[in-house]
């Protein structure tokens, strides 16, 4: 039966050409806003820039391979003729070392232990990538206040026409109600006028309503990229807020990464004092060949060696980073602090304004009862002729001014609870 039902609902939607309502939700908002903003591919450039940053300290511990030459002339040599002349045998095996020496290498570097230099660079890196998506994401919240703003006014402006419209068949009704009274002597053409006039009022009200509408709903399109129209329905929200909320907003995550950074920082200062171990290489072709100066020729000469480097004392300049790595840790600590108490202020106020909503849509109530009964009397003493079209028009201004506000009220309640959350840093549900 239930599946009967819907085909045949589906079914007349389509034979009568209506197109239902589509509901859309404050959250549904937040997330096609976001993924419809320019800032959504920024995440995924930063990921792709720490990949490749990564790839590159990794590429540290493979060799360095690095082609020299060069070709100089010396104008003075070491000369062993003068001291074998006297040595005939001799003076024909020490020749002279040559002025001039031309050589062509390839160097090989390979390093063995950096004392954690790369690996604390990587962890630098990747705190870096987190601090990034994480101002994207801060980014990314504030579009929230500006979806707020549209999103409750398209409710507000949606509900005023309804009022207005409903006022407005009221005025339809009664001045059909007239127009025999008139005829008949009963009213006073002057009554039609004064309802005639608040009805061309509330109409330019309806229009102008309308027109802001339209103007909102086009915002709201072009920010979360769907089309909405006079068919898409506002989902109110009833977002659950305590007054004891965990504070999860994404600035004071950023103070959290931050000073992972600083940690990370201070490790990679450590390692500039410890030793560093690696190994070299030198195949070359030149004359000399290598280290033989006393051949005059080209020939191929290698060189295969290991070290250590150590920088035992460095003026205190590792001491130094380190204190100011610990400095800013401290600033950092104290931001975080000094910003986790203005938000404590900023949701002790919020909770302050709905509290204060609550007690005024308890109010609403009883006014908007008040007035309904109000205008109902002065409705019958219009009809018996004691009191004049314009204090009647006054009585039902009255209510639908209540009514309003009452609505008003129940948004700002809903609006001021989504603050509240999104003060927190709670997502709405």
């Amino acid at each position: 039966m239930k599946k009967l039902l819907l085909v045949i609902i589906i079914a007349v939607l389509f034979t009568t050409g209506v197109t239902p309502q589509t509901l859309i939700t404050l959250k549904e908002c937040y997330e096609l806003a976001t993924a419809n903003n320019a800032l959504s591919s920024e995440k995924e450039a930063y990921s792709s820039i720490a990949e490749i940053k990564d790839e590159n300290l990794l590429k540290s511990w493979l060799p360095t391979l690095d082609i020299n030459a060069s070709a100089l002339y010396n104008s003075d040599i070491v000369d062993f003729s003068d001291a074998m002349a006297a040595v005939p045998a001799m003076s024909s095996v020490f020749h002279s070392m040559p002025k001039d020496q031309y050589k062509i290498t390839l160097d090989i570097n390979q390093t063995f232990y950096d004392g954690g230099a790369i690996k604390n660079a990587r962890a630098m890196e990747q705190a870096e990538l987190k601090l990034n998506e994480k101002q994207v994401e801060i980014d990314e919240y504030k579009i929230r206040g500006e979806i707020n703003a549209y999103y409750f006014n398209i409710i507000l402006l949606g509900r005023q026409k309804e009022i207005l419209s409903n006022y407005l068949q009221l005025m339809e009704k009664r001045m059909n109600a007239m127009e025999s009274a008139i005829t008949n002597g009963v009213k006073l053409k002057h009554d039609m006028d004064i309802i005639k006039s608040e009805k061309i009022s509330i109409e330019q009200q309806m229009a102008e309503i309308e027109s802001k509408k339209k103007a909102l709903m086009k915002i709201m399109s072009d920010m979360t990229g769907t089309e909405i129209t006079d068919l898409t329905s506002f989902a109110v929200p009833e977002p659950e807020y305590r007054n004891d909320e965990e504070l999860t907003r994404h600035e004071l995550q950023m103070f959290d990464l931050k000073r992972e950074q600083l940690s990370a920082a201070m490790k990679m200062t450590q390692t500039k004092r410890l030793p560093k171990a690696f190994g070299f290489a030198t195949a070359g072709y030149g004359n000399p060949p290598g280290q033989n100066f006393l051949e005059d020729s080209f020939d191929t000469y290698y060189i295969i060696g290991a070290g250590i480097k150590w920088n035992i004392f460095d003026w205190n300049k590792t001491k130094n980073e380190k204190q100011v790595i610990a400095i800013q840790q401290g600033i950092i600590e104290n931001r975080k602090t000094d910003m986790t108490d203005n938000i404590r202020r900023m949701l002790e106020t919020k909770m302050s304004e709905i509290n204060s909503l609550e007690e005024m849509i308890k109010s609403d109530e009883e006014l908007l009862e008040l007035r309904k009964r109000i205008s109902r009397t002065a409705e019958s003493q219009y009809d018996n002729g004691t009191i004049t079209a314009a204090e009647y028009m006054a009585e039902l201004n009255a209510e639908k001014n209540a009514a309003v506000n009452s609505d008003i009220h129940r948004l700002k309640l809903a609006l001021a609870g989504v603050e509240y959350m999104n003060l927190s840093g709670r997502d709405i549900e």
